[in-house]
């Protein structure tokens, strides 16, 4: 928004279809961001017929969200202190959700772990049902010695 206003001298800050767009157009780049150092993003007559066109690279992605990267953590630190556990005893880090496959999230994560290698075979959108399934198998009385393996 600020930068289509710097380049253009117009606010888009009202205009609710502009915004969705451009979040759309912005969701697409993060996701790009994941696996490669830059990117575009293009968005035809955005506003006003003015077409956005802009180029951001994963550093400055970085930058600009330090602040919701760190916050992060704070649910990590949390688990472990209802928990009452001390990281050092984790055994393995799943990743779970979207934003884990951001590589500054996962630097994160690990660089918290002591440098432990997170476990990225499951697929971070279906951890959770994973873990609920495992859970409910423990709840049902169903926890035999392969649920078991699984904890």
């Amino acid at each position: 928004v600020q930068e289509f206003k710097r380049k253009n001298k117009k606010d888009i800050s009202g205009n609710p279809r502009a915004l969705r767009r451009l979040r759309t157009a912005c969701e697409r780049a993060k996701r790009t961001l994941s696996s490669t150092a830059q990117t575009t993003i293009e968005i035809d007559s955005l506003f006003e017929g003015i077409d956005f066109y802009s180029t951001i690279t994963r550093a400055r992605f970085e930058e600009l969200n330090m602040d919701l990267f760190r916050k992060c953590m704070e649910p990590v630190e949390k688990c472990l202190r209802d928990a009452k556990m001390d990281k050092s005893t984790v055994h393995d880090v799943v990743l779970v959700g979207g934003s884990t496959r951001i590589p500054k999230v996962q630097q994160l994560l690990q660089d918290f772990f002591n440098g432990k290698e997170l476990c990225k075979s499951i697929n971070p959108d279906e951890a959770v049902a994973y873990g609920a399934a495992v859970q409910a198998a423990i709840l049902s009385g169903e926890g035999n010695e392969k649920v078991q393996d699984l904890l």
